[in-house]
């Protein structure tokens, strides 16, 4: 009986320990690592643009997955004030005419285009986006348009387009009359017609303007298609009822499409439209309130795209000045009928929205594909679109040098690389340059050689030359098989000069693209299932149409070059297990035709384990989807508790930690600890962006952005480390990671101004993450392997290298205080011994650089080194492993001379201030001495004292200073001690031992002078 209690309590207690190691972990144990953003610095596609009439300085855009953006200062810097939304897909922003502190943001970017975004409905701020609220349509998943009663705040149409890839209801065009409280749905048609654009005549708000666009995304690329009740509607009674006005418009027998419109502010009957129809289309104009159209140009370069471009405006003060956006603005003085090129490229191209401030026509604000810029002077002059890091990356990849390199193509930008660190303290524009990829594609830089860069499809870039050449496969040029602008192309991760690329079928290269072997079959399917969501658009030809997939994601093993799995954009997995010769069919019964297999990964661990993200977005299937086997196909999982009902892009395992998975999906990057089994968000601190591909490069995350750049998590080493056990300690002192001495700053030019943008460098020196569940009493200490006291911390720490001003130059990184608050904490100990304590009126530092105080702590050596954190009396210690910079070519016999002599100036100096702190004392105790003894036998003696030490004083400024500016010569550099600063040291070190003996001769003197002293009764000198 005892014996099967104990067993049930066993049995009891282990389920209990499998059920607490299954959940996730409180992220108050590693909420304190932070994202890094590291640009490029590049716009990015932006569809939502408005200024304020009031305030011409401010601007407002919507970035398409990018957020919310305000500048205050014309377009020369750009901030985002969405971050902290559930969503970054912007359609529209509209800012209250009669209140500027009242704007509107519509999700949801409005377009129909392959790479779109969905948002989650409207939101308002009321103190000019500084704070946001949702406000309702959530469903709607795209709000092209938006616009405000001049004279009411409250009062606001929204034109929901809808759903992109599927029918629903939440279409149309809704009216608020109490600033979102409420939504009324005043213009629909069908669960297929969406609105794109909903305007307020400006001198009277009854009438109100809409444009109907019955728009769906098919499931393949390219796949798209237009209904029957798209159309041009206006309202005389505020919305509440709408008539339909075409007359002059194509019709949708002629091919009509979506319909882009304006109102002429100063003569309200006159109205532009931008027409899409592949006969008819053009620039149209009414005369009559839209009663009826009439065709002005039909130049294709003025309305083509229409699905991308609809955008017409008209100067707020003459009517017969009108723009247009599309791949170029372009301008009309005459009402329309002549046009010439207003903006084009170079200086961005592809434009969406235009905004003319209406008191000032020069004033106008374009966004486009390249971000946003504005002219103030009519179109003489723009503001820059390179201070906006809202680029759209496609994939992410890494190269093996040292800072690492970060790579990507960007959508209608070409391809980026960029450091993973800049030698000027922040990463600049100097710091990214293009690599020869076209836009859309993956980035391969070679394992071996980091100079050379793969791409797109194919090219093959040196870095030292510049020149990029085409290295394809034959079969590309030919046309013989199926490709996408997003082919994948990556190396083994066995094989260095291994490099697969893909089509419908599967190439790889041994020589760098010299010759190119074919190694599968077509993988796509040969026949397909129409997805529900095509709905009304279904047609008998589809169930016939020829292939049209390609394979979307390639996952070569890590652990065995034969086996290769692949993922199809049409809906299926396949994998070889002998390089090539055969292939099998693997895919889940729940991944069906069109479900896109955007990433795959092959695990590190198990040569029968590999798991896929899977995006069905193009099925109207906003859930999460990715599958894991662990029998190499033969069954799969679906992992995905814990995950919102968002698309998943990526997913990847840790290659160290067994079981650490992370996923991108539309708005954020997620976690598992235990292999996909629960996920919990990773957010942190990133905005809502989409997150398209990210790869481990070390003890990094790097992510690459659909609307915001990349980013960078430093330091994923507390996740690998997280265990159930570990995660119950009320203590936790995590293993720092191998850290590099590598100097934040090398910049001796002029810094560059603060207001130019830059992304973040990583951490300057050694992470320490520790995680307190109570707030306690805390100090950590730096031990170096002898057990020597390098550096102690606590929290009640004065802050390091801080001039008088508080300001502390572009060089100087001040010290991390410690924190003793509960949660998790990441603390970073900068390399340096204390600096040293400057008394008062001594120039313990030397001056350099604009007369700024330069740190004063001596650089530690490469080595072993222990962490011990003390919290409320208990220490946890670690080991931590300091490397030099890989990149510094100074022997360690050298470092090591380098830094005794360092050392010497450090104790020199601290030295002389020991001595000054002396020297102060007794000169204060000779004054109060002389104070009571006025005249005496004793008093000369006393004045011959403080004059000695006055003199001996004037000694101490120069020494120091010598030894200051040995020290900043030493330290400046990596670099072996130059013979003059061995010969500059050994100077000062005599200086001081001459210092030292005359403060020697005068304390000599104190005996007996203290003897006379306590025969008076007075204090002795000490």
């Amino acid at each position: 009986m005892k014996t099967n209690k104990t067993i049930q309590l066993l049995l009891f207690s282990l389920l209990v320990f499998f059920q607490v190691q299954a959940q996730p972990y409180d992220t108050k144990l590693f909420n304190a690592m932070r994202w890094r953003m590291i640009g490029p610095h590049r716009g990015g596609r932006t569809v939502g643009a408005v200024g304020v009439p009031q305030q011409p300085n401010v601007f407002y855009i919507g970035v398409n997955h990018g957020g919310v953006w305000k500048t205050t200062d014309y377009g020369r810097t750009w901030v985002p004030i969405f971050d902290d939304q559930p969503t970054g897909s912007i359609g529209d922003v509209g800012v209250a005419p009669s209140n500027p502190n009242v704007l509107y943001v519509a999700s949801g970017e409005g377009l129909q285009r392959p790479d779109l975004s969905v948002g989650d409905g409207m939101y308002k701020s009321v103190d000019a986006g500084k704070s946001w609220q949702h406000i309702g349509l959530r469903e709607g998943q795209q709000i092209g348009g938006i616009d405000i009663d001049p004279r009411d705040e409250n009062r606001v149409f929204a034109a929901v387009l809808g759903h992109p890839y599927g029918p629903n209801t939440e279409r149309g065009v809704y009216r608020t009359t109490n600033g979102g409280k409420n939504w009324e749905r005043v213009l629909y048609k069908d669960e297929n017609t969406g609105a794109i654009q909903v305007t307020i005549d400006p001198t009277n708000s009854n009438i109100v303007y809409a444009s109907l666009w019955a728009a769906r995304q098919g499931p393949w690329e390219n796949g798209a298609w237009q209904g029957p009740e798209t159309g041009f509607y206006k309202s005389t009674d505020g919305g509440t009822t709408w008539q339909k006005k075409v007359s002059g418009f194509p019709s949708f027998a002629e091919g009509l499409g979506r319909i882009g419109f304006c109102i002429a502010p100063s003569q309200t009957k006159r109205l532009y439209a931008t027409v899409d129809a592949p006969s008819k289309g053009g620039i149209y104009r009414s005369d009559d309130g839209g009663e009826s159209w009439t065709l002005m140009n039909p130049d294709a370069r003025l309305w083509g795209r229409g699905s991308d471009f609809a955008e017409v405006k008209v100067d707020p003060k003459n009517p017969d000045i009108v723009y247009s956006a599309n791949v170029v603005a372009w301008k009309s003085s005459d009402g329309g009928k002549n046009w010439t090129a207003f903006r084009g490229a170079p200086g961005g191209d592809d434009y969406h929205r235009i905004w003319i401030n209406p008191n000032n026509p020069d004033i106008i604000l374009l966004a486009s594909d390249q971000g946003a810029i504005i002219t103030v002077n009519g179109g003489e002059t723009f503001s820059s679109w390179y201070n906006q890091p809202t680029a759209q990356f496609y994939h992410v990849s890494t190269d093996n040098a040292f800072p690492y390199n970060v790579y990507g193509g960007q959508q209608e930008s070409g391809s980026v690389g960029i450091t993973s660190r800049g030698n000027d303290g922040r990463i600049t524009f100097r710091e990214w340059h293009p690599v020869g990829v076209e836009e859309y594609g993956y980035v391969a830089p070679d394992p071996i050689d980091p100079n050379i860069i793969y791409g797109g499809k194919v090219t093959r870039f040196d870095k030292r030359t510049g020149q990029n050449q085409n290295i394809a496969p034959e079969a590309v040029r030919s046309g013989k098989y199926r490709f996408i602008r997003t082919a994948p192309i990556l190396f083994s991760p066995i094989n260095p000069k291994t490099l697969y690329y893909a089509g419908n079928v599967l190439f790889k290269t041994q020589n760098g693209g010299n010759s190119w072997e074919i190694i599968s079959p077509d993988l796509t399917r040969e026949t397909y299932d129409v997805p529900e969501s095509v709905g009304v658009y279904t047609s008998a030809d589809m169930k016939t149409m020829p292939r049209r997939g390609v394979i979307y994601t390639i996952a070569p093993s890590p652990l065995d070059s034969n086996l290769i799995w692949v993922g199809t954009d049409d809906g299926l997995i396949q994998v070889t297990r002998d390089g090539g010769k055969n292939w099998s069919n693997v895919t889940p019964p729940a991944v069906t035709s069109w479900s896109k297999v955007s990433i795959m990964e092959a695990s590190h661990f198990d040569k029968n384990t590999a798991y896929a993200a899977v995006n069905r977005i193009r099925c109207d299937d906003l859930r999460p989807h990715i599958y894991r086997t662990r029998d190499g196909g033969k069954t799969w999982q679906e992992i995905v508790t814990g995950l919102p009902d968002d698309p998943i892009n990526a997913v990847k395992e840790d290659p160290l930690k067994k079981g650490l998975l992370f996923a991108g999906s539309e708005r954020m990057v997620s976690v598992s600890f235990d292999d996909g089994e629960h996920w919990q968000s990773l957010r942190v601190n990133m905005p809502a962006t989409s997150i398209r591909d990210l790869v481990i490069k070390d003890d990094d995350i790097v992510v690459g952005t659909h609307g915001r750049s990349f980013w960078i998590l430093d330091d994923i080493t507390p996740l690998r480390q997280l265990t159930p056990a570990l995660a119950t300690q009320n203590s936790i002192l995590y293993k720092p990671q191998l850290t590099y001495r590598v100097r934040w700053n090398m910049n001796t030019d002029t810094p560059i101004p603060q207001e130019e943008p830059s992304g973040d460098n990583p951490p300057d020196g050694a992470v320490i993450n520790y995680y307190l569940k109570e707030a306690g009493t805390v100090s950590l200490e730096i031990l170096d392997a002898a057990g020597n006291l390098v550096r102690k911390f606590t929290p009640n720490d004065a802050p390091d290298n801080v001039p008088a001003n508080n300001v502390p130059p572009y060089w100087i990184r001040p010290q991390q205080i410690l924190s003793g608050a509960a949660g998790s904490h990441r603390f970073v100990w900068d390399l340096h011994y204390a600096p040293l304590p400057g008394p008062v009126n001594f120039p313990i530092a030397a001056t350099f650089r604009n007369t700024a105080p330069r740190p004063t702590g001596t650089w530690v050596m490469p080595g072993n080194y222990t962490v011990r954190l003390t919290v409320n009396g208990q220490s946890f210690t670690q080991p931590l492993v300091i490397k030099m910079d890989p990149r510094v070519q100074t022997s360690t016999a050298q470092l090591r001379q380098q830094f005794d002599l360092s050392m010497t100036c450090y104790d020199g100096q601290k030295k002389l201030a020991n001595m000054l702190n002396q020297t102060i004392g007794l000169r204060a105790q000779i004054k109060t001495n002389l104070g009571l003894l006025k005249n005496g036998i004793l008093a000369p003696k006393l004045h011959d004292l403080n004059e000695a030490l006055v003199a001996l004083e004037k000694e101490f400024g120069p020494a120091s200073r010598t030894f200051a500016g040995v020290f900043g010569v030493l330290q400046d550099a990596d670099m072996p001690p130059t013979v003059q600063a061995i010969e500059a040291v050994s100077a000062a070190q005599s200086s001081l031992e001459g210092i030292n003996k005359k403060m020697e001769a005068i304390k000599g003197t104190l005996p007996d002078i203290n003897t006379a002293l306590k025969r008076m009764n007075l204090k002795i000198l000490e």
